[in-house]
């Protein structure tokens, strides 16, 4: 009964820090680097019919060099409404629509704006370690309280702490990898 009990416990936690982890790629992944990617727009909100939909629901996104996207309406009537979504974001791009597709051209990042985004992807880094410690302190507060409970032993509770730490760290640097790949990607020219 104790085993199932500590197991569903980091299991729990294991689950919320592999959320943190993804959570911290998806966010880092929408970080403009001079690159041209799909993932920086895909999600961006576009009103069309009376609704918000992600992009990726009413366009394809392609990349046919670097430095370009190509947006392609799935309805041609969408375009304007993609085009203001676009405006409307915080990328500092300026779409050109022949009235058929929307291309967006990235222009080279300067040094200053390469430093200002490491410092938003560090962040991000540090909210998504914090995310994981939380899920640590939860898992441990819960582990307590079974001790006092009565339903766990303090060797049980120790065993499942030490277990729980492992996975924190082992979430921890997988953050730090994603980070380091980010900065480095920001720092290329």
């Amino acid at each position: 009964m104790s085993d199932e009990l500590v197991d569903l416990v980091t299991e729990e936690a294991t689950d919320g820090m592999q959320h943190a982890v993804d959570h911290v790629r998806g966010d880092l992944a929408g970080v403009r680097t001079g690159r041209a990617s799909p993932a920086l727009i895909e999600k961006m909100p576009v009103e069309v019919y009376g609704a918000e939909v992600p992009l990726q629901q009413v366009a394809s996104i392609s990349v046919p060099e670097a430095r370009l996207l190509v947006i392609s309406p799935f309805d041609k009537d969408t375009v304007t409404a993609i085009e203001k979504a676009i405006f409307r974001s915080d990328l500092g791009l300026s779409p050109s629509n022949d009235g058929i597709v929307i291309r967006l051209s990235f222009p080279p990042l300067t040094a200053e704006r390469r430093k200002e985004l490491v410092r938003v992807v560090r962040q991000m880094a540090e909210d998504g370690r914090v995310g994981i410690r939380n899920h640590r302190r939860t898992a441990r507060h819960e582990l307590e309280r079974m001790q006092k409970d009565g339903d766990l032993s303090e060797d049980d509770v120790s065993r499942a702490e030490k277990d729980v730490d492992g996975h924190t760290h082992r979430f921890e640097a997988m953050v730090d990898e994603i980070l380091a790949a980010k900065e480095k990607e920001l720092m290329e020219e």
